[in-house]
């Protein structure tokens, strides 16, 4: 996951370098914001699970999905969280159908993994029998191979972060009730 750390950055940086105000991501207004959290605490504990607990991986994995896929719905409105829902939704359907995701590979030879891959509980080999392959872990990055379904979520997530930083400060986003006329009775 630290190329999804990588995406923000360089999403936060764009952003302020077209004209984007840092102070614009605490204005970030969206419904049931707790939902994110709660996905990826579920997708962090899979990562506890032992090797050989593929299922119980998995279900985590699966199950982590929901909370995140709802966010999107719910949000749906809002620049880029659309095509980060797509992203997770093709993740979740390639793991659904293959007890995993699967990982080619030569993807992660590239990707700098040397001698034999290891696959944790959450990854399966990519093989002839894999379905939907191509939304598989495909594209070698330097320490990680990411899927179609990473990108489309990057790419969205980038969209999303770099519209708020752009979008205008509202007066009164702190709740302040001002009354009317109170600036000029001085």
């Amino acid at each position: 996951m630290q190329w999804m750390a990588l995406v923000l950055v360089i999403s936060i940086a764009v952003g302020y370098l077209r004209g984007g105000k840092l102070r614009n991501l605490t204005e970030i207004r969206v419904t049931l914001w707790w939902l994110l959290p709660l996905g990826f605490i579920i997708l962090a504990a899979s990562s506890w699970i032992p090797g050989d607990q593929n299922e119980l991986a998995v279900s985590l994995v699966l199950i982590s999905y929901l909370p995140l896929l709802l966010f999107i719905w719910l949000n749906r409105d809002l620049p880029g969280l659309w095509l980060a829902g797509l992203g997770i939704l093709m993740n979740f359907t390639v793991i659904a159908l293959n007890g995993g995701m699967p990982v080619l590979l030569e993807a992660a030879s590239i990707a700098g993994n040397t001698g034999e891959l290891t696959l944790d509980a959450k990854h399966v080999l990519l093989t002839d029998t894999t379905r939907l392959p191509f939304l598989a872990d495909v594209i070698p990055l330097p320490s990680a191979v990411l899927s179609l379904g990473d990108v489309f979520l990057a790419i969205g997530t980038g969209v999303f972060l770099e519209d708020q930083m752009r979008q205008p400060l509202t007066l009164f986003s702190h709740g302040v009730q001002g009354v009317p006329g109170s600036a000029s009775n001085s």
